[in-house]
């Protein structure tokens, strides 16, 4: 435990009882009271992440956002200054090194949220790409970020006089105790909500109002099964430098469009072949809670159930505390479709899925 990184909330996990564990690289709460209890918080009011473990890279310069858009694959040219958008940093055979979010202030300023684990891999690919009039601000250990979510975060964050009305994908800049603070409307659990990013000198004081304004602090675990009930994809799971978006079916982050991204040619060449496998969602239809790795297989009448041919793994599988159901999110051989029934070996034995397409639980308004 020695070797891991902490937040500056660190101290205010251990005093709650959070139960720790390493989560790329970093000593990070999993849980406090339990994670289903901590999930309907969130879908049901106010639920609190810290997830400070998320790299932040400020990326400024003349034509900053213009470079930025050579490298990533979603086109920042459909957003506008004030906007934030999911993208993703490719290698030349088209899997995704990374998926992450940019917030685009300027023509020549953008902010660049990567996952904990990729944050030092995602710097150094810009900086080995940049050109000399462009700057690559590594402040991973320098601020902050909290995830507010729930259908009463706008009260939560009114409560701190914090901008609370702006749009889907939208940010604004704010000042909280004499500190800049993004409050951007973005989440990944599905439910309305925002994410704060803060210099970490502000960040216990943050964290403190927010918990007096009703919100529940919430761990790794809640955001684990939040996420996948919405279908969305973990990097290292169910996107990774072997998984492209076009397997993973998040094409729509991709700028098709645009003249060059790292990795163009190999997704471009994918996606007019046709991929062998796509990431699709599998809803339990008995017993059984499905997990990374498993394997799937075409439903057979004879033997132990587990004889017909295998058609893909598990990437992502939890218990779905809203549904009360095995829910998760697989690789499949395209010949799979839609409503077709699969079985999952679980631990040994035929659990039954159905093939679904995401997401499981319906997403909250984005107004």
């Amino acid at each position: 435990m020695t070797d891991l990184r902490t937040t500056p909330l660190h101290a205010r996990h251990l005093a709650a009882g959070a139960k720790m564990a390493d989560f790329g690289g970093w000593d990070m709460p999993i849980e406090y009271t339990g994670t289903v209890a901590e999930h309907g918080a969130v879908r049901e009011a106010c639920g609190v992440f810290d997830v400070s473990h998320m790299g932040k890279v400020a990326v400024h310069g003349p034509g900053a956002v213009a470079w930025l858009n050579s490298v990533l694959a979603n086109d920042l040219d459909r957003i506008a200054a004030g906007q934030a958008q999911y993208s993703m940093l490719l290698n030349e055979t088209g899997g995704v090194v990374d998926d992450l979010i940019v917030y685009r202030w300027s023509d020549d300023g953008a902010y660049v949220i990567p996952n904990a684990s990729n944050a030092a891999t995602v710097v150094a690919a810009l900086r080995d790409r940049a050109p000399s009039e462009i700057t690559i601000d590594d402040q991973h250990l320098t601020h902050g970020i909290l995830a507010v979510q729930g259908p009463q975060s706008a009260a939560a964050l009114a409560g701190l006089d914090l901008p609370t009305d702006h749009d889907y994908m939208a940010m604004e800049m704010a000042t909280w105790q004499g500190a800049p603070v993004v409050v951007c409307r973005t989440g990944y659990t599905g439910e309305h909500g925002y994410e704060l990013i803060a210099p970490n000198e502000v960040l216990v004081d943050l964290w403190d109002a927010l918990l007096a304004a009703g919100a529940v602090p919430a761990g790794l675990g809640a955001r684990d099964t939040l996420r996948t009930e919405m279908g969305y994809p973990l990097h290292g799971q169910d996107i990774s430098p072997t998984i492209t978006p076009v397997q993973a079916m998040i094409s729509w982050a991709v700028g098709w469009d645009k003249p060059a991204f790292v990795g163009r040619d190999a997704v471009v060449a994918e996606r007019e072949a046709g991929p062998t496998r796509r990431l699709r969602g599998l809803l339990a239809l008995e017993r059984g809670i499905p997990r990374p790795h498993m394997d799937v297989r075409l439903a057979s009448d004879s033997g132990d159930g587990l004889d017909g041919p295998l058609v893909g793994e598990i990437t992502s599988g939890t218990f779905s505390p809203t549904l009360k159901q095995g829910i998760a999110l697989a690789l499949l051989d395209t010949s799979v479709a839609i409503d077709d029934e699969v079985v999952v070996d679980v631990r040994g034995r035929a659990s039954r899925f159905r093939v679904v397409k995401p997401p499981f639980v319906q997403p909250s308004t984005r107004a």
